[in-house]
């Protein structure tokens, strides 16, 4: 049988536990040859999406919804953090053909 006194360092050790966040996941999309890859990806709130630009040319993530709209320069990886959650539809806006969908649960 466990002493008051050791109870109360496991309770305390299971209470810390339960206050540890998370880690967020580093999601990587990638650009190149006028496509996104993958075209759809799942994600949570407080991710990091790291968008790799492999072309020769610049790119944009823009979000249909309005949640973001980056410039990637090429050959440039730039990092967002993911702020809410929803499907978010995005495209370039200089090249309207290339599309993906980003799932982002709570």
């Amino acid at each position: 049988m466990l002493s008051r006194r050791h109870l109360s360092v496991v309770t305390l050790l299971a209470l810390a536990a339960l206050a540890v966040p998370a880690h967020a996941a580093t999601i990587q999309v990638v650009m190149e040859n006028l496509v996104i890859s993958p075209a759809e990806a799942s994600a949570k709130v407080g991710d990091t999406i790291e968008w790799i630009n492999k072309d020769v040319f610049a790119h944009t993530a823009t979000a249909r919804n309005g949640d973001f709209d980056l410039t990637i320069p090429p050959n440039k990886t730039v990092t967002s953090v993911l702020k809410k959650a929803g499907t978010v539809e995005y495209y370039c806006r200089f090249h309207p053909n290339m599309r993906a969908v980003l799932n982002i649960a709570p």
